[in-house]
């Protein structure tokens, strides 16, 4: 046996995978995508097949898969100290540095402090117990409950499972986190109340006011949801949602937390989702693009208005009980402040803005070539192809269809990596992306497209 093929039958006997069967890894069959090599937009598998990186890692690597000033500043970093803690009094150079500088770049939402992890997951759970500490530092101590939306997600700790809002990620794991509660998603493809964007956003806004009426004003810490929903199926809000919720959260006292694990950094053509909208979040839950992927990174990003009541406590409740051995690691934060940089001097947002819309539109085509797909949505570049078994009546695929996994096996061989969640198709590709590299991405999926709808289908 060669030192591949051992590779790839030891990935099934000692590897369990995230959100797979462990069992079905081990499948007759059944092959691993082990990718070796990464340059730029593409990588390589281990049997040598270039792909264009069309999921960006997972919504990570917004730079790409060899950009050398981040590559440097980690290597530069593993030099001078590769580890070192930063609780209570002691740090070491790069945390402050990255603390400053992602305050610095966030000074317009009105942030004024960060607290550092190890990953979106950590970020989200921050978010959680801090609303909830907040409140009992202002002598709110019955504020513990959450509002979040359904197929929201927000990681796999357990405060993230209990506001996630979809049983995939939940049900193994119930009981989860009590005080939790969910109303519908602003889903203009499918909702049971209107077709008009703008009545659809005052609709679920109007729900959310309504759940913090009626759960008592006084007993709910904070609302979270992703400006744009991510895994859920890159599903758009309408433009006037986020500012309709920013004022219900403030006339009842309700933190907002704006997941931007995915939104944040440039995906949406903005540096993070709520500019989209022209809100200001309370707490901000960050990570993936933070540090491009390249080391994992998570933070949980401070309002001033929030900061000012940490500040305003004399009695000790507002010391931070909570963070990681590795919360802002110097090499990760090396990695962070070399990402943050390069953003700004290539405006990365910017050319997002500008490569975005015509890709957005090619794809949208595949409504009227196929008759599965059923919507296609997204902003910036986040994009996701739902697939359907009746357009007519958005009649969801059987579970047990394997179509949305056939188009991505098609992608695969025409030398494209996407991801499938569900019936969706997702797209996320490094922020770097060339128009010609895009031009390449949106051939190759509409041949997986036409290669899957000359198969039967299996349900």
């Amino acid at each position: 046996m060669d030192a591949i093929d051992r590779l790839k039958r030891d990935n099934a006997q000692y590897l369990w995978h995230p959100m797979a069967h462990p069992k079905a890894m081990k499948a007759e069959g059944s092959r691993p995508d082990i990718i070796a090599r990464g340059e730029g937009c593409w990588v390589w598998d281990i049997d040598g097949h270039k792909l264009l990186d069309g999921v960006a890692g997972l919504w990570s690597s917004n730079l790409g898969h060899s950009c050398k000033p981040v590559r440097d500043a980690i290597v530069a970093q593993l030099d001078e100290l590769p580890f070192f803690n930063t609780f209570r009094g002691t740090t070491h150079p790069r945390a402050i540095e990255a603390s400053r500088a992602l305050v610095e770049l966030m000074r317009p939402d009105g942030v004024a402090a960060v607290l550092f992890s190890n990953g979106g997951s950590d970020a989200v759970e921050g978010a959680l117990k801090l609303a909830r500490q907040y409140h009992k530092l202002r002598g709110h101590k019955d504020r513990t409950k959450y509002i979040a939306l359904r197929q929201g997600y927000h990681g796999v700790h357990f405060g993230g499972m209990s506001v996630n809002g979809n049983s995939n990620f939940r049900r193994a794991y119930e009981p989860l986190l009590p005080g939790v509660f969910h109303i519908d998603s602003p889903w203009l493809y499918r909702n049971a109340y209107t077709q008009d964007p703008e009545e659809l956003g005052r609709l679920i806004a109007g729900q959310l006011e309504r759940e913090i009426v009626f759960q008592g004003p006084d007993t709910v810490a904070a609302f979270i949801a992703e400006p744009i929903q991510g895994a859920g199926g890159v599903i758009v809000p309408p433009a006037n949602f986020w500012p309709l919720v920013r004022e219900v959260c403030s006339r009842h006292g309700v933190l907002l937390i704006a997941d931007e694990v995915v939104t944040g950094f440039g995906r949406t053509g903005h540096l993070f989702g709520t500019r989209l909208w022209d809100v200001q979040a309370d707490l901000w839950c960050l990570a993936k693009g933070i540090s491009s992927g390249y080391i994992p990174l998570g933070a949980t990003a401070i309002s001033q208005a929030v900061a000012d009541v940490f500040d305003a406590d004399a009695t000790g409740a507002g010391q931070v009980a909570h963070g990681y051995t590795y919360s802002a690691h110097p090499v990760a934060a090396a990695a962070a402040l070399a990402t943050m940089k390069l953003l700004v001097e290539q405006d990365i947002p910017g050319h997002v803005a500008r490569v975005a819309p015509a890709f957005q539109q090619r794809l949208r085509d595949l409504k009227q070539r196929h008759a599965f797909v059923g919507d296609v949505r997204g902003h910036g570049l986040m994009l996701g192809i739902e697939m359907v078994a009746d357009p007519a009546t958005k009649a969801p695929l059987p579970k047990t269809s394997d179509l949305p996994a056939r188009v991505a096996r098609a992608a695969y061989r025409r030398g494209l990596m996407v991801r499938v969640s569900g019936a969706n198709l997702i797209l996320s590709p490094p922020l770097v992306i060339s128009e010609a590299e895009l031009d390449t991405l949106c051939t190759a999926l509409e041949g997986a497209f036409d290669d899957a709808a000359s198969e039967p289908v299996k349900t």
